[in-house]
C-alpha cells in the first residue's frame, strides 16, 4: 500500500485529500506546514507527497528542495497560482506535477496514480547486485554509486550475467544471447569481451568467475 503525505496549512484541504486518497486505497499522513513535512520525511518513508505551495513557516517550494536533499520522494504541488512562471518554478524546485487550486479531487487522484506508477516502473527497471546498479531504462551502469561508461556489448553482457546470478553460462549461451548468433570453438569474442568488461567494472571484476572449459558466471561473494 502506497503511503502519501498531505501537506497543507488548511485542515479542510488536508481532510478532503485524505478522504479521497483513503478511498483509493492509499495510506495517509498529514503535515500542516513545510517544516513539519521536512521533519516527518527525515523519520518516515513516503511514496508521494501532495504539498501546498504557499504555507507559513516554510513554503512548499523550499520544503520540496529540502526534502529532495534527504530522500527522493515524488511531489505533487498544489497552488492557487496557475501562471506558467509559477508552474515552471515548481518543476525547477523538483516537483513532479503541479495542480492549480481549486482542483478536482478525482483529477488529483488520477495524477497521484500516474506519478506513483511512473516511479514504480522506474524502480522496477533497476537491477542491483554486489555494488553494481543497472538502470535498464537508461542503459546506465553504476559501480558503488559512480557511473561507469560501457560499450553497448559490454552493457548487454553485464546485464545478461547479472540477470543469471549464480548460473554457469556457456560461451554458446552468451554468444546467442548477446550477439544473436552461434558460437564457434575457435571464436574468442566472448573471452575478449569478458576481459574488456572486467577492466571497466573495478572491484566487481572478481564477481565474474571463469568456469574452466565451460564459460562464465556472475557470483555473489560471501
Amino acid at each position: 500500500m502506497a503511503k502519501i503525505l498531505i501537506v497543507d496549512d488548511e485542515p479542510d484541504i488536508r481532510s478532503l485529500v485524505c478522504r479521497y486518497a483513503k478511498h483509493e486505497g492509499y495510506d495517509t499522513a498529514e503535515a500542516s506546514d513545510g517544516l513539519e513535512a521536512v521533519s516527518m520525511c527525515r523519520n518516515e518513508d513516503f511514496d508521494l507527497i501532495v504539498m501546498d505551495a504557499m504555507m507559513p513557516e516554510l513554503d512548499g517550494f523550499s520544503a520540496c528542495k529540502k526534502i529532495r536533499e534527504i530522500k527522493d520522494i515524488p511531489v505533487i504541488m498544489l497552488s492557487a497560482r496557475g501562471e506558467e512562471y509559477d508552474k515552471l518554478f515548481g518543476f525547477e524546485t523538483g516537483a513532479d506535477d503541479y495542480v492549480v487550486k481549486p482542483f478536482s479531487p478525482r483529477e488529483l487522484m488520477a495524477r497521484i496514480k500516474v506519478v506513483i506508477n511512473r516511479r514504480s516502473k522506474a524502480a522496477s527497471s533497476k537491477i542491483e547486485a554486489e555494488g553494481i546498479e543497472i538502470d535498464t531504462l537508461g542503459r546506465v551502469v553504476y559501480i558503488d554509486g559512480k557511473r561507469t561508461e560501457l560499450t553497448a556489448k559490454e552493457y548487454e553482457l553485464l546485464l545478461y550475467l547479472v540477470k543469471n546470478i549464480g548460473i554457469v553460462l556457456t560461451r554458446e549461451q552468451i554468444m546467442e544471447a548477446v550477439w544473436g548468433y552461434e558460437y564457434y570453438p575457435a571464436d574468442r569474442t566472448v573471452d575478449w569481451q569478458i576481459k574488456q568488461l572486467r577492466s571497466h567494472i573495478g572491484k566487481c571484476r572478481n564477481n565474474i568467475v571463469t568456469v574452466r572449459g565451460v564459460g562464465y558466471k556472475f557470483e555473489i561473494k560471501k
